[in-house]
């Protein structure tokens, strides 16, 4: 595998590129967010991640605008509110996501979360589907879905595909889901590495509450780097995307510079703990 960079991309199901190190606007207040967006680009970052949800979509834009990057050069990703998690509702969120951010299209629209039972998901991602033939939004994906969760939406793609003609069921690209060191999912990270679709990893950073763990600080000694570095290393090395999220210049700063080192693969070994401990919610295990 070629050595990845600051602007590596990986190729996503849906045919276009997305960035491998993603910027995360999760709880940024709206007033802050195109300033910190702008920083984010200015240091090297093409990927913002925002969501309907966290209420920074227009300013996450306006940052973009701001940064004096082409639009086709920033990847902007934003998701449908766990709540609202049916068609009608979803067709309304992406004509008010390209009206309030005033962009053409959307590059990845995920589904935030598996919620509202099956009907309303299936129809939630009908719509997304519908977006993304309307050239409304280049790819589309899901949050937070499990395993069961995967499989039931791979089963209305096919029999979509199959009633209506190739590619009207819609593209899976991506599932956002938690990942770190001790929530290293491998039944949800096999389903989709086995499809080739994209996993983005949210709270890679575990929220900082590791920075201090018995597992990371002599690595961090070791390879002159902060835990925070160690973590999003990790990540790239498992082939996620890394979504850290930060207001504070300095540390979005030295969330990019992960490229100038690797964990040996016995290093790597080290932080295969086996447990399960989400720092945040974690709808992969819903049933409704």
């Amino acid at each position: 595998m070629a050595a990845l960079t600051l602007n590596s991309k990986y190729r996503m199901p849906s045919g276009y590129e997305i960035p491998v190190l993603g910027f995360g606007v999760y709880q940024t207040p709206a007033d802050e967010a195109s300033d910190v967006v702008q920083h984010s680009i200015k240091v090297g970052y093409r990927h913002v991640d925002s969501a309907v949800a966290y209420r920074n979509e227009a300013a996450s834009a306006d940052g973009i605008k701001k940064s004096g990057v082409p639009r086709e050069d920033v990847f902007f990703t934003t998701k449908v509110p766990p709540k609202d998690m049916n068609y009608s509702n979803t067709k309304l969120h992406i004509e008010n996501t390209l009206k309030i951010t005033g962009f053409e299209y959307i590059d990845l629209y995920l589904l935030h979360a598996p919620y509202g039972g099956k009907e309303n998901r299936i129809g939630a991602w009908k719509a997304l589907a519908e977006g993304v033939q309307a050239g409304k939004i280049r790819s589309i994906g899901v949050s937070n879905y499990g395993v069961h969760h995967l499989d039931e939406l791979e089963a209305h793609i096919k029999s979509t595909d199959e009633k209506e003609g190739g590619g009207k069921g819609g593209v899976l690209s991506v599932n956002q889901i938690e990942l770190h060191p001790w929530l290293a999912r491998k039944d949800i990270a096999e389903w989709c590495e086995k499809r080739g679709v994209i996993l983005q990893a949210y709270s890679p950073l575990v929220r900082n509450t590791k920075a201090e763990d018995p597992l990371l600080v002599p690595l961090a000694k070791k390879y002159g780097k902060t835990s925070a570095q160690i973590l999003l290393r990790w990540s790239l090395q498992k082939g996620f995307v890394p979504l850290p999220k930060s207001v504070t210049k300095s540390r979005i700063e030295e969330n990019a510079q992960i490229y100038d080192f690797e964990l040996s693969e016995a290093d790597m070994k080290s932080l295969d703990t086996g447990v399960y401990e989400p720092c945040a919610w974690d709808p992969t295990i819903s049933h409704d």
